[in-house]
C-alpha cells in the first residue's frame, strides 16, 4: 500500500514537471513582431503594468488588485481568442488550451503562495508571460494595422 502511494506521488510530480516544461517551451515561441502592444493598447489590458511593478519597486504586489486585473485580462483575452477567427492549425489550439490550464494552475498556486507567505515574483512573471503570449497570438490572428482605426465594439468578429 505504501509503495503504491509513493509511485502515485512520484508519477503525479513527473507529470506536472513535464507539463510545466511543455508550457514553458510554448511560451518561448518567438513572434515575428510584438503584436501584444497593439492589443494591450486597443483593449486596455493591465498585465504589462503588473509585470514591471515588482521589478521597479521590489516590494510585494497588491494581491487583491493584481488578482482582479489579471483575471479580467485573462477573461478578455481568452474570449477574444475564441472569437477572433479561425485557428490556423490544431497545434495552435492545443497550445492555447494548455496555456489556459497552466494559467489557472499558476493562479491557484499564487493563492497558495500568498497564504503561506512565499515569494510571489516568479508566478507573477509567469502569469504575465502567458497573457503576453495570448495577446501576441490574438494580434497575429487579427489584422493589427486596422485595429487602431476600429472601435472597441468591432474587435469581436
Amino acid at each position: 500500500m505504501f509503495s503504491a502511494a509513493v509511485v502515485l506521488i512520484i508519477s503525479t510530480a513527473l507529470c506536472l514537471f513535464y507539463f510545466q516544461i511543455l508550457c514553458e517551451m510554448i511560451l518561448r515561441r518567438e513572434f515575428d513582431r510584438p503584436y501584444f502592444r497593439a492589443i494591450v493598447n486597443a483593449i486596455r489590458l493591465e498585465f504589462p503594468h503588473w509585470r514591471k511593478l515588482p521589478e521597479r519597486t521590489g516590494r510585494p504586489v497588491d494581491y487583491p488588485a493584481f488578482r482582479l486585473a489579471l483575471q479580467c485580462d485573462f477573461d478578455a483575452l481568452t474570449y477574444l481568442l475564441k472569437k477572433a477567427g479561425k485557428v490556423t492549425s490544431r497545434r495552435h489550439a492545443v497550445e492555447v488550451w494548455l496555456l489556459v490550464l497552466y494559467f489557472r494552475l499558476l493562479f491557484l498556486g499564487l493563492a497558495v503562495r500568498r497564504a503561506l507567505r512565499l515569494r510571489e515574483k516568479s508566478p507573477v512573471l509567469k502569469l504575465t508571460a502567458i497573457l503576453q503570449y495570448f495577446a501576441n497570438t490574438l494580434g497575429q490572428r487579427v489584422n493589427v494595422r486596422s485595429l487602431s482605426a476600429m472601435a472597441p465594439s468591432e474587435y469581436v468578429v
